[in-house]
């Protein structure tokens, strides 16, 4: 006897949700997420909302279907209990951040993989990638490199003023007299 999956307008609805929900993020972060609590997926979930993205217990066979159809499809990671960390734009790092410090904050969370600009990454990857600074930490250290020769030369100049005295403003700048 062959088993046929039985297509319901249900079905069909819980799909389309999925795929139009997906279809807002960018990347995906598998976990397994056996064993949390609501209160640490609770939290998880708050901490990811602050960063504009979320973290959804899914049904694989849905989610495979939702992600088949946007062309981004990833069969190797949607097996057993699924949630996946939507993430959009440049947050993925900060994201896997977030996830890995729930995971040692006691969450018994497994990240299994994850699907970020069209590129699968393993656990290991994900891990190493979220140890990598920010794009707002890399900025604002550019920032700091930019500005430090303006910040030495305007010491430099503030010392040559102390060792002189101040005769040196003095002889700069010409005091007008008003009549």
């Amino acid at each position: 006897m062959d088993y046929k999956t039985r297509i319901t307008p249900a079905k069909e609805e819980a799909v389309k949700a999925l795929k139009d929900e997906f279809a807002q993020y960018t990347g995906y972060i598998f976990t397994d997420y056996r064993g949390m609590t609501v209160e640490q997926i609770t939290t998880l979930r708050r901490n990811l909302l602050k960063k504009d993205s979320a973290y959804r217990v899914v049904k694989n066979r849905f989610a495979k279907i939702a992600l088949t159809q946007l062309d981004r499809a990833s069969d190797d990671q949607l097996v057993g209990p699924t949630a996946i960390a939507l993430v959009r734009g440049e947050e993925a790092n900060v994201v896997a951040k977030d996830l890995f410090q729930a995971a040692k904050d006691g969450a018994p969370l497994i990240i299994k993989g994850a699907l970020l600009d069209g590129s699968f990454m393993s656990a290991e990857e994900i891990e190493a990638f979220s140890k990598l600074p920010s794009r707002l930490e890399l900025i604002s250290m550019l920032m700091g490199t930019m500005k430090a020769p303006v910040q030495k030369l305007a010491a430099t100049m503030l010392a040559y003023v102390g060792n002189q005295g101040g005769a040196a403003v003095e002889e700069a700048a010409p005091v007008v007299e008003e009549n």
